[in-house]
């Protein structure tokens, strides 16, 4: 029987008019310290983003939530904060922000079938994704 490991996760929202309160979910970042692991998905609902604010841009908006998990996985083009290590990838990646793209407050959570699983998991419930549907890096 596997041994549940803990980790913590946030939401990334898209909150196209910060004075209305109004988000979309947008992402999810899962770190697992114990297996090493720090993930993000992404997905942009560009239907959903124009309901909320139809002057939007999408395409910067989009930039902007592709750059989170390739910050995740160290990707070298994602610039100099890629470099730091996965905690501080972390913690540089949920801290708070006041502009369109904000993360909620950090939850925990127990996974016996790995990080991994509550990757594909969390963004099922949350973002309603399928694995296939996800933009990783």
């Amino acid at each position: 029987m596997p041994v549940p490991s803990s980790f913590d996760y946030a939401v990334v929202r898209v909150v196209p008019r910060v004075e209305r309160g109004e988000f979309i979910n947008a992402g999810v970042i899962v770190f697992c310290l114990e297996h090493k692991f720090l993930d993000a998905r992404v997905v942009v609902d560009e239907a959903r983003l124009k309901a909320l604010w139809p002057e939007i841009d999408v395409e910067l908006v989009r930039r902007h939530l592709e750059a989170i998990p390739k910050i995740a996985a160290g990707d070298a083009s994602a610039g100099p904060i890629a470099r730091l290590s996965l905690r501080e990838r972390f913690h540089w990646l949920v801290s708070p922000r006041s502009t369109i793209i904000q993360v909620s407050p950090v939850h925990t959570g127990l996974c016996e079938q790995g990080p991994t699983s509550a990757v594909e998991e969390l963004s099922k419930r949350l973002l309603g994704m399928l694995p296939a549907d996800s933009e990783r890096s």
